[in-house]
Parts: structure tokens; sequence; C-alpha cells
């Protein structure tokens, strides 16, 4: 009789568990740039607030390479950018023989690009209603499927009316109210470039994106299902200082007709280069100072990237603190950039999270951000896709 008892226990538990699954929402927030150590140097009381009531990770790690594009989109799809094939901010994919750029609207809509499963269409397929006010990637019909609420990116749109509208999207009826909301912000990333991650500026504008943190907790708070809302804070990438005293022209190195394409930018690029040329081209830039210069196939493994085709045949990636460009037309950067090897830590993130399927005052270590994909599929109850990430490494931070 113990034993019949026990199973019907189980059986209830198991019932009670999935409907809470399925009752869960999840706000997912990118503010791009985010350095994993900033909350130490500025005020940024909501995410204390965050940390306090929830959970903080010590940083979340980037892929390589650290730049806006591929780790939202790994973030999005639990792949590495070699996997999922958004390898840069910009790139040439030889097959389709066309250029991937984050200003081309052709290509950032182009289904043909984006390999992989992102979270809103693994939630899609499954009846979970999802609203993406930007993330790389919810402007395409992935296999098909697009956000049910989605957005065009527009930096036109400003960071108080994009919380008014995901605020509005989780006031909808219960059938029609999305169940994983995706927002994004800019800043600190674009202030970074500018001013460095070391400022006056920068600091303000920390305090400021977190003074928005604050506003969109406070309006989520207002939402009578809001003790079933989890929210996560997160962000792509960190940021590092340069300078005009420390660049290399990759242009003074290679001669004319060796290069066929060069996608990419400060500090790293993808090169392919002419028939024949390769090893001319790649043993020109392997002895310059200050730059790392692989063969696209001998990128070391852990930073698992070069086998996909759009990686061209060398990669390019300066020395932390350095820049590299192509040649020295045009005005470059001299405050900050990002891009470098994820073991830098300048480039580490920020994770911070809260809600009901969250522990309280939980300090997480330090996770790559693969690992995000099947945290959300767990908290919505949804059966993941296959990934490079798992829970294995995080599971602790979940009630």
């Amino acid at each position: 009789m113990r034993t019949i008892r026990s199973l019907i226990f189980a059986f209830c538990f198991l019932i009670f568990s999935h409907s809470e699954g399925q009752n869960n929402y999840v706000v997912l927030v990118s503010t791009d740039g985010f350095r994993w150590d900033y909350p130490a140097r500025a005020s940024t009381p909501s995410l204390d607030y965050i940390a306090q009531h929830g959970v903080r990770a010590e940083a979340l790690i980037p892929c390589f390479p650290t730049k806006t594009f591929p780790n939202h989109y790994s973030i999005a799809t639990g792949l590495y950018p070699d996997e999922h094939g958004i390898v840069n901010n910009s790139f040439y994919d030889p097959w389709m023989d066309e250029e991937y750029y984050i200003r081309k609207r052709e290509a950032v809509t182009n289904p043909d690009f984006y390999g992989g499963e992102p979270i809103w269409v693994t939630a899609e397929k499954q009846n979970v209603t999802t609203g993406c006010f930007f993330w790389v990637g919810s402007e395409a019909p992935i296999k098909g499927i697009r956000p049910t609420y989605w957005k065009e990116y527009s930096k036109q749109i400003s960071f108080g009316e994009r919380i008014d509208t995901v605020i509005h999207w989780l006031s909808l009826p219960e059938d029609e109210r999305p169940h994983l909301v995706t927002l994004y912000f800019e800043e600190p990333d674009a202030i970074g470039h500018a001013y460095g991650p070391i400022s006056r500026q920068t600091d303000s504008t920390i305090h400021v994106m977190d003074s928005l943190i604050g506003v969109l907790i406070h309006k989520l708070r207002q939402l009578p299902h809001y003790p079933l809302i989890n929210l996560i804070v997160l962000s792509d990438h960190g940021m590092g200082s340069i300078s005009e005293e420390k660049v290399v022209f990759l242009s003074d190195h290679l001669q004319e007709g060796w290069i066929e394409n060069y996608q990419g930018g400060n500090p790293n690029y993808n090169i392919t280069t002419s028939e024949d040329c390769l090893d001319l081209a790649y043993d020109a830039l392997r002895s310059v100072d200050h730059i790392t210069t692989w063969k696209a196939r001998k990128v070391p493994c852990y930073l698992h990237y070069g086998k996909n085709p759009r990686c061209g045949d060398l990669v390019v990636v300066a020395d932390s603190g350095w820049s590299v460009r192509w040649d020295r037309r045009g005005k470059y950067e001299t405050g900050g950039t990002h891009g470098y090897v994820p073991e830098n830590p300048d480039m580490h993130a920020i994770f911070y999270a809260m809600g009901p399927s969250f522990k309280t005052g939980y300090t997480q270590p330090s996770f790559s951000n693969l690992d995000v994909y099947s945290l959300i599929a767990r908290i919505l109850d949804i059966k993941p896709a296959k990934t490079s990430g798992s829970l294995r490494k995080i599971k602790n931070m979940l009630q």
C-alpha cells in the first residue's frame, strides 16, 4: 500500500511540476557590452536587487569571436558560432556567394544565414507564444517560424518604448500572451566604444541602464501574474580599452592580389585568399607582432572556431589592448572594443536572474553563454533542440 501511495504522490508531483513549468514566463534582457565587473564600479541598485532576491553569476563567458551578433545568436541557440553560422558581425558565405553584415537588411532577414534552432522557434513549435523586441535572428523566419510578436530593428525606438511594449505584450489576454520575451538595449556598448570601459561617461551609462532595469522590474511587479515571471538580465560580451598608439594595419604586410575577400572588424578579421596565395598571406601575417594569425582549420580547439566555410582561409585576432585594421583609411575607434579571445576577462559579461525558478541570494560560478538556451527550455518546460550547452554546470541556481 505504501508503494502505491508513493507512486500516486510521484505521479501527482510530475503533473503539478509540468503545469507549473507551462505557466512560467521568461523575460530575457540583453544590455549590450555590459562587462562583468561594471557593477563593482558604478551604482547598480537594480542589479543588486536582483542578486539579493535571485542569483548572479561571477561572469558569463562569451564565445569566440566576442562580438555582438555571434554571441546573441549563441545565447539564443546554445551553439558555437562555428555551428550556427553567424561567425562574425560580418562575413562572406562562399556557397551562397553572399555577404552578411549587420546593416544589410536582406541578409539579416534571410533565414538561409541562420543555422541551429533559436529558443523562440523551439517554444513556438511547442505552442508556447513568444515575443522578441529585438534579438539577432528574430527578424528571419528560421525553419519557417518567427516569434508571434517581433520588431524590425531600429535604434530610433527609445528604451522606454521598448519596455512599455514588452509590458503591453505581457498584459494581453492569457491566450495571446507570450511566455518568452526578449528585450535588447544597445548600451553600454556604444558608449564603451566611444570612451572606453574605464571612463566617467561609461559609468554614467551603466547607472542609466541599471535604472531602466529598475523601471522594468517595477512595471513587471504591477502584472497580476508577476509571481510566475522569471527575469534574466545578461550581456553578450564585455569591453577592453584600446588606443591609437597600439594599432596593426594588415594591408602593410600583404601584397595586392593575395586577398580575395576580408570581413570582420577590430580586433579580428576573416580573410579569404586568392588561389595559391594562402601560404604567402599566412607567412606574411604570422610573424607580425601584436596579432595572432591562424589558418582557419588550425584555430586552437578551445576556441571552437574555424571549420565553418564562412570563417574564410585565415583568422586574425589582435592581442589584448591592441587594435587591428585593414588599412589606414577612415576614422577608427580609440576608446574601447571587443572581439578578443574569451579567456580575456575584459570580454566577460554579466548574468543576473530572479523569479520563481531561481534560488535566492545565490552566486553562480562563471559559466558559458551556451548554457542559457538549456536554462530557458527547462524553466518553460519545453523539449530543447540539440545544443553544445547544458544544464549540468548551472542547475544549482534553480530551485
